[in-house]
């Protein structure tokens, strides 16, 4: 196996993305390290904020979010998971698995900021977040998700399915056509080109092909116990907990549900399903799903 490093030339002329890069340096296990990129903003000092992307995005998904959480006084960290964005990429679509993955961004979380933080967690990102809450709820001040959920076995809808199969099997997984495809305003051809940018060809590719195989959505599936155990203390959770779905996305349409029934933080909040909002709803609502942040972190204390 090789852990690819995508060349930095693929993030020339990336549009309204002007932060500087971090990194951080990923003990992946069987001897092997990776660099890990995030976005850093705001303050040192200041409370941070943690945003989660997903499947199969990056950082550059926050870039509409980070400056007014910056205004508003977070300090505002953005990690590309491993195998997506600036991150390195390791080539066999095997080698990655759910409990890898929270590993990478626990060590992560420690590294950069081991303080209570707020979260916004999307896709992919509430599978790892919402995880991380569960196994460390004190690190956690307040919780906005945002189409994502906790799966634990199951039936899987047949959206998912068919994104799995796409996923799996499609000759042609062009990631910029699929972020466009899955948000319900038009993305720009500079913007489909800067999610295709970590991707120069099929190898760098294997992350994103493997995530959808991932999710323990089916009985017996790897991680379904564990999340299992985990959903226990994740209902317990009383600090603010706040949903803001998308109405255009079919493949968590209707899961906050869960979520708001079982999160004692989840009472009482102002829970909204957003018009014109598909899965990728950073794009979409931005300005809504920041000042949701700032809300849940004000509720919280955590901000000012």
């Amino acid at each position: 196996m090789q852990i690819l490093r995508t060349p930095a030339e693929r993030f020339a002329g990336i549009p309204d993305y002007p932060f500087a890069e971090h990194w951080f340096e990923v003990d992946l296990g069987d001897g092997l390290k990776a660099r890990q990129h995030y976005v850093d903003e705001g303050p040192r000092d200041a409370p941070p904020v943690l945003l989660f992307h997903g499947e199969p995005s990056w950082s550059f998904l926050y870039r509409k979010m980070i400056p007014p959480l910056v205004e508003a006084g977070f300090r505002v960290l953005a990690p590309d998971l491993i195998g997506f964005g600036k991150s390195d990429k390791p080539d066999d679509i095997a080698f990655y698995t759910y409990a890898r993955h929270v590993d990478w961004l626990k060590q992560w979380r420690a590294a950069v900021e081991p303080r209570p933080a707020a979260l916004f967690c999307q896709d992919w990102g509430g599978l790892l977040g919402l995880r991380m809450v569960a196994d460390d709820p004190d690190l956690f001040s307040c919780v906005v998700a945002s189409n994502t959920f906790l799966p634990a076995g199951g039936t899987p809808s047949e959206a998912f399915l068919a994104w799995r199969e796409f996923a799996r099997s499609s000759p042609d997984f062009r990631i910029g056509a699929l972020l466009d495809r899955a948000t319900a305003t038009p993305r720009s051809e500079a913007e489909i080109a800067a999610y295709d940018a970590p991707f120069p060809d099929e190898p760098s590719k294997a992350g994103a092909r493997a995530f959808p195989a991932l999710v323990p959505a089916a009985d017996g599936m790897p991680g379904v116990e564990e999340n299992k155990r985990a959903w226990p203390a994740l209902a317990a959770y009383d600090k603010p907990f706040l949903t803001l779905f998308g109405e255009d996305d079919p493949i968590t349409r209707g899961a906050e549900k869960h979520l708001i029934e079982r999160i004692a933080g989840a009472a009482g909040q102002p829970h909204q399903t957003l018009g014109t909002c598909g899965h990728f709803c950073q794009e979409d609502q931005p300005d809504v799903l920041a000042q949701g942040v700032i809300a849940m972190a004000r509720k919280a204390g955590h901000l000012g």
